[in-house]
C-alpha cells in the first residue's frame, strides 16, 4: 500500500521523534505525579541538588550512577533510563551538523581503503 508522500518501509516503530525526549524529562514527571519535590529527590539519592536540577531540567546525562539512586528511590528499573538517555544521545548526535560532516569524512576515507 502506498500513500503519497508516505514511503511503504515506515512502520511506527522506525520513527524518530523530532525532539528527542531526555529521560530528566521523564523522571520529572514522575516525581510531580508522586508529590515528591526536587530536593526531596536530592537529599533521598544523595545526588546534589543542583545536578537533580540539571538532570531533570535535560542539562546534564543520567549517568549509569544516578540512574541507579534515582530508580532505587523511586522504584523503577534503571535500564529503563539508561536506554532512554542512550537513544537520546544517539537521536542529538545524530542531528549534530558538525558530527554529520566528520561521519561524512569518515565515509570517505573508508570508501578508499
Amino acid at each position: 500500500m502506498h500513500i503519497e508522500g508516505i514511503k511503504d518501509n515506515m512502520i511506527a516503530n522506525n520513527l524518530t521523534p523530532f525532539f528527542p525526549t531526555h529521560p530528566g524529562e521523564v523522571i520529572k514527571d514522575e516525581i510531580i505525579a508522586r508529590g515528591i519535590t526536587q530536593r526531596q529527590l536530592s537529599e533521598v539519592t544523595g545526588i546534589a541538588y543542583s545536578v537533580v536540577n540539571e538532570v531533570l531540567n535535560g542539562k546534564r546525562p543520567v549517568t549509569v550512577e544516578y540512574a541507579l539512586l534515582i530508580a532505587k528511590a523511586l522504584d523503577i528499573e534503571a535500564a529503563t533510563f539508561i536506554r532512554m538517555q542512550a537513544e537520546y544521545d544517539l537521536q542529538t548526535t545524530k542531528s549534530d551538523n558538525s558530527f554529520i560532516r566528520r561521519l561524512t569524512a569518515v565515509r570517505k576515507i573508508a570508501s578508499v581503503l
